[in-house]
């Protein structure tokens, strides 16, 4: 790997290196209710919308109370639908409402609402999880992605975890796109902080254009 390379991956991880959950305001821990956010959260950013505004429909959601899957099944779908509306998460918001309380209950039903059971039954197999993880309404391959994207600084089994969008970014900003290689780049912020600032840098060519000037 070279000096540029590693001045690239410094600079990007000090202008954008920020977790999407961290930026929903998730203090993200191997506990149930940080990981229910982070599905609801993988779901919203799934949808074709800017990220920005999944982020604040999750944020939304949450200080309207619907933190945990408990209080997002006993919301009512106008609560949910308000919530996201107030996020500007309305393209979608009736659907989404109504797959958010389904995926709630059926977490609820089937993992007693705590998504270790998942990883539990997965043995370290991501198939197994994201699988697992696919059984929630309203979440494909894509939501699932985003969830191992940023759950990999809590399940290092998953680690290093850089879907097709966050190699993009690498791409863009002529890094690696080796996991393991880029891996290494992340030091001690660690594989999910760096893919998050990959994928910014897919998203937004002003992120790429910002870091490849200052690490110039």
């Amino acid at each position: 790997m070279s000096a540029s390379q590693s001045a690239v991956a410094a600079t990007l991880l000090d202008r954008h290196g920020t977790t999407y959950a961290r930026e929903a305001g998730i203090t993200l821990k191997d506990t149930p209710q940080p990981l229910y956010q982070l599905l609801v959260l993988s779901s919203l950013l799934s949808a074709r919308i800017r990220a920005s505004v999944a982020v604040d429909a999750a944020r939304a959601l949450f200080h309207d109370g619907m933190r945990n899957p408990r209080a997002m099944a006993d919301a009512s779908w106008q609560d949910r639908v308000d919530a996201l509306g107030e996020g500007g998460y309305r393209r979608y918001d009736e659907r989404t409402a109504t797959q958010l309380g389904d995926g709630a209950e059926l977490l609820l039903e089937e993992h007693r609402g705590d998504l270790r059971r998942v990883r539990e039954e997965a043995h370290g197999d991501e198939k197994a999880v994201v699988s697992g993880l696919r059984e929630t309404p309203g979440m494909g391959p894509t939501g699932a992605d985003i969830f191992l994207r940023e759950a990999q600084a809590v399940w290092p089994e998953f680690a290093p975890h850089f879907d097709g969008k966050a190699l993009r970014g690498a791409e863009r900003l002529g890094l690696p796109q080796d996991p393991e290689r880029l891996e290494r780049l992340a030091g001690d912020a660690g594989p999910a902080v760096l893919a998050a600032a990959l994928v910014r840098a897919a998203l937004r060519k002003k992120v790429a254009d910002d870091v490849l000037e200052h690490a110039g």
